[in-house]
């Protein structure tokens, strides 16, 4: 038993060693989604999971929420970390951008940041949704996300946007126990993840009109569609997608010990750190080396 639990740790690090992969290397890929269909496919097809994932993980953890000091922990975990590196990046888009002026906006997160301000309020809205019956929660949850878009003033501020249209996959790993991971893993749903995964690549491959922007779910309805009421059809289908996206993924993730095993336990470091890399391989000329399509196999 206590072999297999290991084993169990083990999964989980892989998972979060690997989506902290795919998002450093999303990001890298953003700066070239316009330059090459197959690019912008393979962009698209990452962000149907990679954050959706993340955060469905977090919220399988998030199961001490009724502990004395949890809300304390992870306070000092997130909150802290946030108010530093929120001035951290301040300073360094002043220098970087060549602003006239420094603006320092607690309420208005850094790029990536708004990861650490939504993780927070999940795990607080969590003690409120835990009391419910898992349908209805999840339902209740899927529909503020749906709702959120109608809004066009709830944006980036304290990254509200994202934490409501997020929300669902936060509750639902909440919800899920390990025995139900488990069944995923078996050569039969690893064969049906290829499959679908290799759909959703054609599928943005065959109509790259698909705006991305609706995968990051940041946006109200009013930018991206003129009808509100489709935009909440699209986040619906949004939804279902990445749910599928996710059991896909999951059913891939190798259960050993790797040599990557243990960076899994590290995620957070690179998460807060990879944005000064980015933003200077944005920013300087080495994007510029990118310009063939083997090229873009260097990222990696």
């Amino acid at each position: 038993m206590e072999g297999s639990m290991e084993k169990r740790d083990y999964y989980f690090d892989n998972a979060k060693f690997i989506l902290i992969f795919l998002v450093v290397f999303g990001h890298l890929l953003r700066t070239f989604i316009f330059e090459h269909e197959l690019i912008y496919a393979v962009y698209k097809t990452i962000y149907t999971f990679h954050m959706p994932a993340f955060v469905l993980i977090s919220g399988f953890f998030a199961r001490g929420i009724y502990k004395k000091g949890y809300i304390g922990k992870l306070t000092k975990k997130l909150i802290l970390p946030y108010l530093i590196f929120q001035g951290v990046y301040s300073i360094f888009y002043f220098y970087l951008n060549g602003k006239e002026k420094f603006t320092f906006d607690l309420l208005d997160p850094h790029w990536s940041l708004w990861f650490l301000i939504s993780l927070f309020c999940w795990n607080i809205m969590l003690l409120f949704y835990a009391k419910f019956k898992p349908l209805f929660g999840m339902a209740l949850a899927v529909f503020a996300g749906l709702f959120v878009g109608f809004f066009d003033d709830i944006s980036n501020y304290l990254s509200l946007s994202r934490t409501f249209v997020f929300f669902p996959m936060f509750l639902a790993g909440y919800y899920i126990q390990k025995p139900q991971l488990e069944k995923l893993l078996t050569i039969r749903f690893r064969v049906i993840s290829l499959a679908v995964f290799a759909i959703i690549f054609a599928g943005f491959h065959l109509y790259p009109e698909f705006d991305y922007k609706w995968l990051l779910g940041s946006k109200p309805y009013s930018e991206l569609l003129s009808s509100a009421f489709i935009g909440m059809g699209v986040r619906l289908g949004f939804y279902v997608l990445s749910f599928i996206t996710i059991a896909s993924f999951l059913a891939m993730v190798p259960a050993g010990r790797y040599f990557f095993t243990t960076l899994g336990k590290r995620t957070l470091y690179v998460y807060l750190l990879h944005g000064f890399f980015v933003q200077l391989f944005r920013e300087s000329g080495i994007a510029g080396y990118f310009t063939e399509f083997e090229n873009y196999f260097l990222l990696i």
